[in-house]
């Protein structure tokens, strides 16, 4: 099928151009969310309208949420909100596709409603484990089950009557902690989540937008229920995607006499490691007009071509760049010296195992790459040999990383199972060949 393998590189000359990347996928998916559960309408510009996010549409949609869309692109709409207690029992299953982010974050809201409902997502979505939200869920007073004791997808959720916990997560996980504040909205008392170190912190900042604040303590956040949701008056702007940035980023610090201007860019300290990492490897960033979209930081980012060195990990960066590293490892494979990760055993319960798949696809292009438990090692050469097909395994970060790695190959990478590109980043291909990257779809 020709829209499921990518065929990519190597570069035919500089990169050079400006654009913006689309919508940031975690805050569109929380600005759905809590304009569907706030009272009053919300509008949303800058949506993702990828398939994670029109998944999480789709469910409200469901839920008896009506979502208006003003534009041929659907990144621009307006919710009108069913307020937290006007949701309507489902027909039939709640499907979230590949979005861990939807499956995780809805549990938490369906905990807090008055009627059972089932939520499951693709063949992807059911092996990734809902165990780490279960389980304080069900410390809450919400009733759930489902395969492994709930620790897999499909999952039924008999919603009630909830009771606020304090939580310490054992990882710094955004989705953990978000899910159990959506649930403390419908919960008695102050709900508290706790880390070992700061997570994305995009639910914190929008809450206070809805009318509904959020403490921060030194290790965590206290949510104290309003009994409502408020639809802002303000049109509420999602900023571009870190993440999708990242992969224009790497290719411009790899490809000779590159230059590109990446705008409107989240720079959110909890989502910007990926350009602290890349630039403690020498990677040429400069960030211009900064701004405030809302409660988050933008600015443009011009990455320009320059000579890496490989690193070892801050481990503090890693909850901070959790999303963005397959795209690293291309720059460390690319590097001089060695880049070393360890702590990141997260990697491996992603849309794939992006530890193992990522170093088996580096590996079969001529890079060199020793897998470890909870990281990599990654020696770094001049140049990647190309010339080989390697498989995504559905992942959307690792087909668009590799298709940045094959910048820099002596010949064509065959990327297969590349279609979920799809679930985050629909426009990729053009976007990286309006910059002069060489990638098409195959035909």
């Amino acid at each position: 099928m020709a829209e499921n393998t990518l065929i990519a590189g190597p570069a035919p000359g500089p990169l050079s151009g400006r654009l913006r990347p689309p919508g940031d996928k975690s805050i569109s998916h929380r600005a759905v969310m809590l304009g569907a559960l706030a009272q009053g309408d919300t509008e949303v510009t800058g949506f993702l309208a990828g398939e994670d996010n029109l998944a999480t549409a789709r469910i409200f949609g469901q839920l008896g949420v009506r979502i208006e869309w003003l534009n041929d692109e659907r990144t621009h709409l307006r919710i009108h909100g069913a307020g937290l207690y006007g949701l309507q029992a489902p027909d039939g299953v709640l499907d979230a596709g590949n979005a861990g982010t939807c499956a995780r974050l809805m549990l938490g809201i369906l905990a807090g409603q008055r009627f059972a409902s089932t939520i499951t997502g693709d063949d992807s979505l059911r092996r990734r484990p809902m165990g780490r939200v279960v389980r304080p869920l069900r410390r809450m007073g919400a009733r759930i089950t489902g395969p492994e004791d709930g620790n897999l997808l499909p999952l039924t959720v008999q919603g009630g009557r909830l009771a606020a916990i304090e939580h310490r997560s054992e990882v710094a996980s955004a989705q953990v902690k978000s899910c159990i504040l959506l649930a403390g909205l419908y919960a008695e008392g102050d709900t508290i989540v706790r880390e070992p170190r700061p997570s994305r912190d995009h639910t914190e900042r929008m809450l206070p937008l809805f009318g509904q604040p959020v403490s921060r303590l030194e290790d965590g956040v206290r949510l104290t229920p309003t009994g409502s949701l408020r639809a802002p008056d303000a049109v509420l702007a999602v900023p571009a995607d870190p993440s999708s940035a990242a992969f224009f980023a790497v290719a411009a610090a790899l490809v000779p006499g590159s230059e590109v201007r990446l705008s409107g860019i989240g720079v959110n300290p909890r989502r910007d490691g990926w350009r602290r990492i890349l630039s403690a490897m020498g990677g040429d960033l400069t960030l211009t007009g900064e701004a405030r979209v809302g409660e988050e930081p933008v600015a443009d980012i011009v990455a320009r071509n320059g000579e890496l060195t490989g690193v070892v990990v801050d481990e503090a960066d890693i909850p901070d760049a959790i999303d963005e590293f397959p795209v690293l490892f291309v720059a460390a494979a690319l590097a001089r010296g060695e880049f070393v990760l360890e702590g990141a055993r997260e990697l491996r319960v992603k849309e794939s195992d992006r530890i193992a798949v990522m170093a088996e696809a580096l590996n079969a292009v001529g890079a060199e790459v020793e897998e470890r438990e909870d990281g990599v090692r990654i020696r770094g050469v001049p140049e990647l040999a190309g010339g080989a097909e390697v498989d995504a395994r559905g992942d959307h970060r690792i087909a668009m990383a590799m298709a940045v790695a094959a910048q820099r190959a002596g010949r064509e990478i065959v990327i297969r199972n590349a279609a979920a590109i799809a679930t985050s980043f629909p426009d990729f291909v053009p976007m990286a060949r309006a910059l002069g990257m060489n990638v098409r779809w195959a035909d």
